[in-house]
């Protein structure tokens, strides 16, 4: 059986988005865990605030578009590891209410994204595979690194969320 759209898109996103709460759990015991959310890589980059938001974004929006659907707004105002933690369960809870038959079959339904100069089309596949994941995958790294920059203990198990 081929993989789905949902399968590819949402079903990876979801526990990703899990993981990073993980990881949150263990930035909130860190001695420096007040620092932590204003914490970035580089100057020019998103400090982890940030990085979790434009994760919840690329997981909302990119699901929402693929599903035909207008996700629901998020406020970037986190400014608490406790916050990050609720914006991301609120992620996961309107990522698990896309079922599979909203998703599947619209691999070749046209995607339009504006972006600030213009706007691109896509297929539902090469919207998902060329544009969601990767970007979701650039920012839940990036949260990662900040974390692991920063002292906490992390390491690829929990990365990979084999860490038990």
């Amino acid at each position: 059986m081929p993989l789905s759209l949902h399968e590819i898109s949402i079903g990876v996103m979801l526990p990703k988005l899990r993981m990073l709460s993980t990881l949150l759990d263990k930035a909130a015991a860190h001695a420096e865990a007040d620092t932590l959310v204003e914490a970035r890589l580089a100057p020019d980059m998103y400090p982890l605030s940030g990085q979790i938001q434009r994760v919840s974004d690329a997981a909302k929006f990119g699901a929402a578009r693929l599903a035909g659907l207008t996700p629901p707004p998020f406020e970037d105002n986190e400014t608490t590891l406790a916050q990050l933690q609720e914006r991301l369960a609120k992620t996961v809870a309107y990522l698990e209410s896309i079922g599979p038959d909203q998703v599947d079959g619209r691999e070749e339904e046209t995607i339009t994204l504006p972006l600030r100069d213009r706007k691109v089309d896509f297929t539902g596949r090469s919207y998902a595979l060329n544009m969601v994941l990767p970007n979701f995958y650039f920012h839940v790294v990036t949260a990662y690194d900040i974390l692991r920059h920063k002292g906490v203990e992390v390491g690829k198990r929990d990365y990979l969320a084999l860490a038990g």
